[in-house]
């Protein structure tokens, strides 16, 4: 019989780590995935971030109270005693610091954003290649039903259409927190190499067109109207394909199914590369969003 993968967590501050810990820890959860499980978890927390600073305490007792789940006093204690990592922090710009502790050789997950500026994303992947430490990042709308099958195997997305809502949040940077799954399912499909964007800006919208560098363009269309849903257009060589994002099963019980198969093979389903293209997407939106809608150009790794 297979050992089960005894697991941190860093970050109690999002319903994100309730629904990890059911999935993993519950066996009577219809979602439950088997061979890993939560054993002990930082707290952590962002005093910069309201829905941070206002929900660790609640989450950290649901943990520990509902889950057994061993709380500890910091990150080095998580290190020695467990085989892989959640990093669940819901403040992305905690993301390097805390990475850097982490960073031991053993496979790491960061919940969206990876970091919520190119600057700390480069040092996180620059972390991650000196140390050896297998690293995966992303949202999990990129793996929802009917989006993640959108496209056949063999097909060439020529554009692309990705769409949700994009809330703004006084104390968080721009698209970050909730325009990260539309540009997560935009960049599924249309892959790295985005040059060059520009945000056009409205009061219950955002339209962010991206520019690849192969000429094909991509849009993220986030929305502020109240009943939103996540969903992907995509022209290929083969047709037009579109889908909303399904719920059954929950986007969390298919990505922890990605994350789980990274944690046992140290090898991530994202190229690293890829990631860093969709922080520079979304700073470089938050730049021709503050320029009245001049184009901004990408970082690059």
């Amino acid at each position: 019989m297979a050992r089960t993968l005894r697991i941190g967590m860093v970050g109690l501050d999002t319903s994100h780590c309730v629904a990890f810990t059911r999935l993993l820890n519950d066996s009577g959860d219809p979602h439950h995935f088997p061979g890993g499980k939560v054993v002990a978890a930082y707290p952590g927390g962002s005093d910069l971030f309201s829905l941070s600073r206002d929900r660790v305490g609640g989450f950290t007792q649901q943990l520990r109270d509902e889950f057994r789940v061993r709380i500890v006093d910091s990150i080095a204690a998580l290190a020695a005693d467990v085989d892989a990592f959640l990093l669940e922090s819901v403040d992305g710009r905690q993301h390097l610091e805390q990475f850097a502790q982490l960073a031991v050789g053993k496979p790491v997950y960061i919940d969206k954003p990876l970091a919520t500026s190119t600057a700390d994303a480069r040092e996180i992947i620059k972390l991650a290649r000196e140390t050896d430490t297998p690293l995966m990042s992303c949202s999990s709308l990129r793996y929802a039903a009917g989006v993640a099958e959108l496209v056949a195997a063999g097909e060439r997305v020529l554009s692309c259409e990705a769409f949700g809502p994009a809330a703004i949040l006084p104390d968080y940077p721009g698209l970050f927190w909730y325009g990260i799954h539309s540009a997560e399912m935009l960049f599924a499909q249309m892959g790295a190499g985005c040059e060059e964007v520009r945000c056009i800006e409205r009061d219950d919208t955002d339209v962010v067109i991206g520019t690849w560098e192969d000429g094909r363009t991509g849009m993220l269309r986030g929305t502020r109207l109240g009943k939103d849903a996540f969903g992907c257009i995509a022209h290929t060589d083969a047709g037009v394909r579109s889908a909303l994002a399904g719920s059954d099963p929950p986007y969390y019980a298919l990505l922890m199914a990605r994350v789980m198969h990274f944690f046992t093979t140290g090898t991530s389903p994202i190229d690293l590369a890829e990631t860093f293209d969709i922080i520079a997407f979304l700073e470089a939106t938050d730049l021709s969003r503050a320029q009245g809608g001049m184009p901004a150009q990408t970082a690059t790794l």
